[in-house]
């Protein structure tokens, strides 16, 4: 099957700054695709070449086997919805929606008609004669996605349209994209830099970093096996810990942490030397049965969860997390506790 987007070495220069160092990363038809990182990672530089709003410096951009390049953006069959929505404040919610098609040459019969269904699937049909000032800010982003689904691109690019939401509409918005995206069948490409974002509504998510792709999964992917240093710390809460790597064999590594504790776990090609261990906080508890011990500095309530901060023995900070139940013994500041790590928990990192 073909690619709905194939990058092959795209690189963007400004001047004398690259943005982009060389992408290559393909994106499945009727697939949710992800482009996160960091503020200044390059993710919506990669958006807008994608889009035809910035020229390559280097490299293919394939949709559908066809190389769009050096298309007009009005010549390429996507579209995009913005951070700000964009909407013609003259215009009614319906006449918002049909624009597109009306820049098609659609006649007026049958724009109606498809705005008219766009509004039933963002569930706004009520308010198709009202102006977009008279809508909340997520009604607002809802009639933007239905007027970029209207012409039925073949792929739609999201420039973190909920960044200005408030949390709770945010988190209702994620559950509505991935619907909308599963009913129109169509390949969306999102660019966000919040982390929980990416995780609920992505098939797949490519990790971004100075300008570079640092790795391609599933969520459980990205964040279960992390390959890197920076793709551990930046998805999600982690433990990174440096360690001295005593032995590789058989696929596992023997480390040594600072106060002299030694832990087992999964490694590649890693070779000997200092590195870091990534221990998800989720992924110890208090235990008697503990590979490491630790002291408490303070405990955090979080309400679903208890944070434990804590040093290891040879300084190192630590944190867990606990499930707050009532059943939960909770430790003291100063207290000494065990640790004990889950297998598969603690994964050695290239840096």
């Amino acid at each position: 099957m073909t690619d709905a987007v194939d990058l092959r070495g795209v690189v963007k220069r400004y001047g004398t700054v690259t943005a982009l160092h060389g992408v290559t990363l393909s994106i499945a038809d009727n697939e949710f695709f992800t482009l996160l990182g960091p503020s200044g990672c390059g993710k919506t530089t990669l958006l807008r070449l994608i889009a035809g709003f910035e020229d390559i410096s280097e490299g293919e951009i394939r949709l559908f086997g066809h190389d769009i390049a050096r298309l007009e953006p009005n010549q390429r069959p996507v579209n995009t919805v913005f951070q700000n929505y964009a909407l013609f404040p003259h215009m009614s919610v319906l006449d918002n929606v049909a624009f597109g098609l009306k820049m098609k040459g659609v006649d007026p019969a049958a724009r109606r008609a498809r705005a008219g269904r766009m509004l039933e699937m963002v569930h706004l049909s009520a308010f198709a004669e009202r102006l977009p000032a008279q809508l909340s800010g997520g009604q607002q982003q809802r009639v933007a996605l239905a007027r970029a689904l209207a012409p039925e691109p073949k792929v739609l690019l999201l420039d973190e349209p909920l960044s200005a939401l408030d949390l709770k509409l945010r988190q209702a918005m994620r559950v509505e994209l991935k619907q909308l995206q599963e009913e129109t069948g169509i390949t969306f490409i999102f660019v966000t830099h919040d982390q929980e974002e990416a995780l609920t509504m992505s098939d797949r998510i490519a990790v971004m970093s100075a300008g570079r792709v640092q790795q391609i999964g599933t969520a459980r992917e990205i964040y279960e096996a992390p390959v890197n240093r920076f793709v551990a710390d930046f998805i999600g809460e982690t433990n990174l810990l440096e360690v001295e790597v005593a032995s590789v064999s058989d696929g596992r590594a023997t480390v040594i942490l600072p106060g002299g504790a030694r832990i087992t776990c999964p490694s590649s090609s890693m070779t000997g030397g200092r590195h870091h261990l990534s221990i998800r906080p989720e992924r110890l508890t208090i235990s008697d049965r503990a590979e490491l011990m630790a002291n408490v500095e303070r405990v955090v309530y979080l309400g679903t969860d208890l944070q434990v901060i804590a040093h290891l023995d040879g300084g190192q900070p630590i944190t867990l997390r606990l499930q707050n139940a009532a059943r939960t013994s909770l430790p003291e500041p100063g207290q000494r506790i065990g640790l004990h790590l889950e297998e598969g928990g603690a994964r050695l990192l290239a840096d």
